[in-house]
């Protein structure tokens, strides 16, 4: 009798002994997590430093190729884990795709777009930053693509520590110009494509943000405020979905199908016009079909978006392989030529097992640290719904068009983000109109206090004065930090 009645006891003590493994096992994998990402990446950059050592261990310059296939492998691993997430974010924080698929979405078409349609040529240092001929000597030229390597990898790094969204080609543009000041001085830099590139931090968010906040306002006013918002949707849905599609054809065009075919800006638009009037007549009855039996509510209008947002962060995704990942890889690529060669004056391509280690690179980071950019950018900084990121996505498609046009470089990091400020500040101005004209109706109804009127502000202030700080000190910063490298390589070498 006594056994039984310490029977219990003893399944309890079990209980707790099985509860207390569960906990330590959960909180391993916790630990685990982060330490098995790097781990990972560790492998990944291992093995480009073995595929350089199989290609020229045997030259002169092998030694000098493996620590720059290194250093490549380790930009790509950042891109992945920072650039990214910008294409991802908003499908995913419209709860159009799960983390997962969006992760593996984003490694298909990143891979293709830097594979099938990535850089064949780009031009000696970093689009005229740098004026080769300043270089000197071969060795000073290999010493500053080193460090430029090193000091945008390591920015874009640190930038994803603390949660900042910034351009993986403005980074690099930073650690080209340190790298060169350091090697030969302050006449060595473009100051005028500088000057362009400074102009497009201010033009890129602002352009994003006001086509989205604009295509916001269109989509509110001709379907969400309507009586009828199903009618409405009926007949503006296969337009704005007919928008997009011309956009991304010829954004697609212009941008990540250039080194395959030269197509002007005429061309690409025409294209883009053909695309979408096709697009707009095919969505007519699969419309109609998708909205049959929904109830006339805002709910019911996400379902009509779903399947656009996806195609488009699909899309998003193969151009930016096709663009960031040569400007990533490039100088790499430059090392691995000059070292090759003995020349650095003239252009250059990207080998292929380059453009392998950034695809590759790409996908590892973006899978294994990409999440958290990818929250930030999808639900952290205002809260989308499918219409919102839709409007985001268009946005990014139609401003690289507009900026194109006007011959402005342009980020496609900053385009996205200051989309979702722009969609944001569009949703608090538009929440006090109303509420505005509310109290114009009902004088009697109670006023916010000002704590109140913060507290439901519908753009997080803090992360956009992080993300804004990232972007201005990203240029100066990897320019500072590769100048650092730079004199350090020297010193180790010489």
């Amino acid at each position: 009798m006594a056994g039984n009645d310490h029977h219990p006891k003893h399944l309890e003590t079990l209980d707790r002994d099985l509860g207390r493994v569960q906990m330590l096992e959960l909180a391993t994998a916790y630990v685990a997590k982060p330490v098995a990402g790097i781990g990972i990446a560790v492998v990944f950059v291992v093995f480009a430093a073995l595929l350089a050592t199989l290609l020229f261990g045997g030259s002169g310059h092998g030694v000098t190729i493996v620590i720059a296939s290194v250093f490549g492998a380790y930009m790509a691993l950042n891109i992945g884990a920072n650039d990214v997430a910008n294409n991802m974010g908003p499908a995913v924080g419209a709860n159009a795709l799960t983390m997962g698929g969006a992760i593996a979405i984003a490694a298909v078409f990143e891979s293709a777009g830097a594979l099938l349609a990535g850089g064949d040529v780009v031009s000696t240092i970093a689009k005229g930053i740098i004026a080769p001929s300043s270089m000197g000597s071969l060795d000073m030229f290999i010493w500053a693509m080193m460090a430029a390597l090193l000091s945008s990898a390591l920015w874009v790094n640190l930038a994803t520590w603390i949660g900042a969204p910034v351009s993986t080609t403005h980074s690099v543009v930073g650690g080209v110009m340190g790298a060169g000041i350091a090697a030969a001085g302050f006449g060595a830099v473009g100051w005028s494509t500088m000057g362009l590139i400074a102009a497009s931090w201010v033009i890129s968010p602002l352009m994003g943000g006001l086509i989205a906040a604009g295509c916001l306002w269109f989509i509110k006013s001709r379907i969400i405020y309507r009586e009828d918002k199903i009618a409405a949707a009926r007949v503006w849905v296969p337009v704005l979905v007919g928008v997009m599609a011309g956009a991304f054809a010829a954004y697609l065009a212009m941008k990540g199908l250039k080194h395959l075919v030269k197509i002007d800006l005429k061309t690409a638009l025409t294209l883009g016009l053909a695309m979408g009037v096709l697009i707009w007549l095919v969505m007519i009855p699969v419309v109609r079909r998708q909205s049959e039996g929904l109830e006339n509510r805002n709910k019911s209008l996400k379902v009509l978006f779903g399947v656009p947002l996806i195609v488009s962060a699909a899309l998003l995704s193969f151009a930016h392989g096709a663009n960031d990942v040569a400007n990533a890889v490039g100088p790499l690529a430059a090392i691995v030529e000059a070292a090759r060669s003995g020349h650095f004056t003239d252009g250059f391509g990207i080998p292929f097992w380059v453009m392998l280690i950034g695809a590759v690179g790409i996908s590892f980071g973006l899978f294994l640290f990409g999440p958290r950019l990818i929250r930030i950018v999808g639900s952290e900084i205002t809260k989308l719904n499918p219409m919102r990121a839709y409007c985001v996505a268009l946005s990014a498609a139609i401003t690289v068009i507009v900026a194109s046009w006007l011959g402005l470089p342009v980020s496609s990091t900053h385009i996205a983000v200051g989309a979702v400020f722009g969609v944001g500040f569009f949703r608090e101005w538009d929440s006090e109109r109303r509420l505005r004209k509310a109290r114009m109706a009902m004088p009697e109804r109670p006023r916010y206090s000002p704590e109140e009127r913060r507290r439901r502000k519908l753009v997080r202030r803090a992360h956009f004065m992080t993300i804004a700080a990232a972007w201005i000190v990203t240029v100066p910063a990897a320019a500072l930090l590769s100048m650092v490298i730079f004199w350090s390589i020297r010193a180790m070498v010489a």
